[in-house]
This record gives C-alpha cells, structure tokens and sequence, in this order.
C-alpha cells in the first residue's frame, strides 16, 4: 500500500510523536493532525502544577511545534470514521481521505456531577486549571475527590498555595497504583504536611447547585469551596462506533499497535487484551510517547517491532520527586539502596523471585535512564554516583 496521505487524529502527546515519528523516518508525504481544540497540542504534566497554581502561564505547557510541512488543523474533531472509503469525517461536516490513519484522540476527565449541576471542577486540559487557578484567591477550602495520581497532586498544589484539603476516595490513597507499602509512606508525609483524608467506601455524591461539597457514603457532608473531581477519565472512542473497529475500553489495537490494516492507535485512548476479555490501557505520559513511536513505525513498515510497553512514570507532590521504573503494584518492603527515608532522599529497590521488579527514587539525583536500566538486569544494585 501506498502513503500518500496519513492522518493523525488528535492533539494529545501521542499524536505529536507518532506525526514527529513520521517525519523522523523520513517519511516525506502530506501529513494531517486533526486536534478538537483550539490551542498548539500542549503537555499535560505541568496542569496540576504550575498552571494550576497560576505561577506558570498556558505557554508552559506547549509542545515543540511540529516541523512546518505538518499541516496542523486545530479547533476540528474527527467525528466518524469510513474505513471503507478511508475517510475521516470532521465536526465542520467536511471529510478527510487518508492512506494511513493515527488515532490519538485522548481521553477527558470523568465526572460525578449530574446534568443539572454546576460547578464540578476537573484537570484535564488548559481550561480546566486555568479556571480553577482563577478561583484560588477566593477560596479557603477543598475537596479532591478521588486519591490517585492526579488527585494528590492537585491536592499538593492546592495545599502549597495556602488552601485546607481534604482527600477523599472509596481507598487509602494511591493503593492500587503505588502498593501498600509506597502509598503508605507519601500518605504519612501529606499528612505531616496538612493534607487531610477520607475513606468513604461507598463513594460521594456531589450536594448543591452550584457545588459545595460532599456527601459521604455514611451521610456525613464535608463542605468546600472547591470541589475537584480526579476520578479518571473516559477514552474518546465513541467517534468510532459505526467503525466496524474493536472497542473495548477504548480502541483495541494489537501488539504493533495496529487496529486494522492501514490504522494504528496510540495513547489513552487505545487498549490492549492482557488476559482473554480484560482490556486496560496505559495513560502514562512517558508510555503515549513511545506508542506514538511505534504506531508511526507500524504504519511505514507493518512487520515492525511489536512496541514494548515503558514503564516509567513519575509523580511531583508534597515535596516528594518520585521516578518509578517497574510495573506496579508495588508488593512487600523495599531495600533502600541508597539514601534515608527519614531525610525523604531515597533510592529503593522492589524484588520478585530475587530479580529487581522496580526501582524508585524519592528526591534522588539519578536519571530516568539508570532506573530503566536497573530494572532490565537483576539483581541490581546501587549506582556509583546519584549525579543526574
């Protein structure tokens, strides 16, 4: 088959690295990204951060532009997909043909507000933290619903900036992610530094129109002036489904991140088969940037390298700097390396059948590379230098 024309469906960082990618290759044909948003494709790292906290402006958070024979189309969704007539159909009510298609249309936050309801605050894009960096002034209190990644970050932000919150989730925070023994150990240093926590195992319901808090699955009401919703997201697949393409908790694309011949998918809004019947994506920064790279590398050549999963990923909150290479959870006590828990300087080793499973540093000068590379041999051991 002949690429005359491939399509990038999406603004997210999947989408910049498979467009990137292509270039790279030295794939020289008509290059389209479709984004639905109206600004440069942009990084969504520092929204719970500084953007969030209104000491970083939206610039911040922009990509490196694409190289300028990539015509860049903003503000025009891809709303349906004709694999037969290999086109793309967009939300002005035009079409676009394409030889080879990268769907990488993301994912948007999930949400706990019903219909009528106003004033559920979530993180997902720009104008997500621009409006509640706006609110801050104004408000004393806050309650992060959901106590995953995202979730303690704002929760950390929203804490530096002065704000008493209040976390609450279904779990102890970070359970699932991180294992008992890590998430415990960031739980007990946000406490230390006045975050507060909430296990409602039956959930929450959102009180009040607009939002001011809410209610707990044992009645009890905790009020705020902001409520921020970090209950993960939704993939953006539903423009696919007249497709004939296989949906599953997103796009379901095989080891080569193919869906079907001539359409590769990256990023959160792609899944893979695990086990028969269990499909999970992989919303990591780190991991959208290498799928991006690979569904690129697929469609220039289908008997590419199956694309191998990074797990790497990291997370900035409550004065903790925390670099994970490994898959979690995380399971039992770690050894320490290198460093002191106690002085939260730390680099920690995870094993399993006596290989190194994961590796995380805590506030430890090593880059993500070494990490990376501590965890493909075993037994590892503790680098000579903790010099980035």
């Amino acid at each position: 088959m002949t690429l005359e024309r491939i399509v990038v469906a999406g603004g997210s960082i999947a989408a910049v690295s498979a467009a990137a990618a292509l270039r790279t290759a030295g794939w020289g044909g008509s290059l389209v990204l479709l984004s639905d948003e109206h600004v440069a494709p942009y990084s969504r790292v520092p929204l719970s951060k500084g953007v969030l906290a209104g000491t970083q402006g939206p610039e911040s958070a922009v990509l490196p532009a694409l190289p300028g024979d990539v015509d860049v189309r903003l503000g025009n969704a891809a709303v349906g997909l004709r694999p037969a007539a290999q086109e793309v159909l967009l939300a002005d009510g035009s079409r676009i043909a394409y030889d080879g298609l990268v769907v990488a249309t993301g994912a948007r936050a999930r949400r706990l507000s019903h219909p009528q309801q106003r004033g559920e605050l979530v993180v997902r894009d720009l104008g997500d933290a621009a409006a509640i960096a706006e609110r801050l002034a104004d408000a004393s209190s806050a309650v992060v619903v959901g106590g995953g990644f995202l979730g303690m970050e704002v929760a950390s932000t929203l804490h530096r900036h002065g704000i008493e919150v209040t976390v609450v989730d279904m779990e102890p925070p970070l359970q699932r992610l991180l294992g008992p023994w890590l998430a415990g150990y960031v739980a007990r240093v946000a406490e230390e530094s006045g975050i507060g926590f909430v296990v409602s195992e039956g959930g929450v319901v959102l009180e009040g129109d607009p939002i001011s808090g809410v209610r707990l699955s044992d009645g009890r009401l905790i009020a705020a002036d902001l409520v921020i919703s970090a209950v993960g997201d939704i993939p953006n697949a539903e423009w696919l489904e007249d497709s004939g393409l296989t949906l599953a908790n997103g796009l379901v694309v095989d080891e080569r991140c193919q869906a079907a011949p001539g359409i590769v998918g990256a990023g959160d809004v792609v899944s893979r088969e695990f086990s028969p019947g269990v499909f999970r994506r992989t919303p990591h920064w780190s991991n959208a940037v290498v799928q991006g790279r690979a569904a690129a590398a697929t469609l220039l050549n289908p008997a590419a390298p199956a694309y191998a999963p990074d797990h790497y990923f990291w997370t900035e909150q409550h004065g903790l700097d925390i670099k994970i290479a490994g898959e979690p959870p995380l399971l039992g006590e770690p050894e320490v390396l290198d460093g002191d828990l106690d002085g939260r300087e730390a680099l920690l080793r995870w094993t399993k059948d006596d290989d190194t499973a994961a590796v995380v540093s805590i506030n430890y000068r090593i880059p993500a590379a070494r990490l990376r590379a501590m965890v493909a041999r075993a037994p590892a051991a503790a680098p000579a230098s903790s010099s980035r």
